[in-house]
């Protein structure tokens, strides 16, 4: 399939994007509401949109693209990351000076509590960095981030994350399924960069973590759930937004750990 009507439309996104990329931060502005509390919020999410920028620089040439994802994902490691490597959600920054104002959450359960799917997109995002560039220090990054969430007390046996890892209903507490699914993607390609022993545990816990995505628990049967494929993800339990419903991401995700899993076992 010849996809090259779309390559206009996505540089002009590219461009789009980067219209939200500030130097003074070095980082791509997510949000604008909030502003009297926010100067310039960044979300943990915003990882995910790198890869747009480092295809963008591939194709049409232009460095700027390829600085800016690495700036943000350099910032990102320096400033969203306590010293567990989990995640704030949520990092405003001082528009003068560049440094960080207000750390805190806007989905988890606390300003200091590992709210699942952030852990999930930081995972993912470094991972994703890892490839795109080959810099070692977002190899590291993900293998950090991955052995936080692979080693949490708070880890359900069937290794789908409650909402948030912290979350003070545990073990009653909601699960996210959408946490789980970038999760499994992220590792297999992960496992796929580190040769060694930690590489085949991130393969074992992926495998372990579709195995429970693909049981009743979680996989909705044909024609019910919306057609939905996964059931149970949680948006946004603080906002009272998409809680314990399908999400499009989950299923994404899962289609792509999946494919990824396939791929490995060809």
């Amino acid at each position: 399939m010849d996809n090259s009507a779309y390559k206009e439309v996505l540089i002009t996104g590219a461009h789009s994007l980067m219209e939200r990329y500030n130097p003074a931060t070095g980082l791509i502005k997510s949000w604008d509401f909030n502003k009297e509390v926010w100067q310039y919020p960044v979300i943990i999410d915003n990882m995910m949109n790198l890869e747009f920028f480092t295809w963008a620089a591939r194709v049409t040439g232009d460095d700027a693209f390829d600085k800016a994802a690495r700036s943000h994902a350099n910032k990102t490691m320096e400033h969203h990351f306590r010293p567990d490597f989990s995640t704030w959600h949520v990092v405003s920054y001082d528009t003068v000076t560049g440094n960080p104002h207000i750390k805190q959450t806007q989905q988890g359960y606390a300003d200091k509590s590992a709210w699942a799917r952030g852990q999930a997109w930081g995972l993912y995002g470094y991972t994703m960095m890892y490839r795109e560039t080959g810099d070692k220090a977002y190899l590291n990054q993900a293998r950090n981030v991955a052995y936080f969430i692979m080693s949490h007390p708070n880890l359900p046996e069937d290794k789908v994350p409650y909402w948030d890892f912290n979350a003070p209903d545990i073990p009653d507490a909601l699960r996210d399924v959408s946490a789980a699914a970038v999760i499994s993607s992220a590792l297999i390609e992960l496992s796929g960069f580190d040769t060694t022993d930690f590489g085949k545990q991130c393969l074992t816990f992926a495998e372990q973590q579709i195995r429970s995505l693909s049981s009743p628990a979680y996989l909705a049967e044909s024609g019910t759930n919306g057609y939905f494929t996964l059931k149970h993800s949680v948006g946004s339990l603080p906002g009272n937004s998409e809680v314990d419903v399908p999400l499009t991401y989950a299923d994404y995700y899962y289609v792509e750990a999946l494919l990824r899993l396939k791929k490995l076992n060809r």
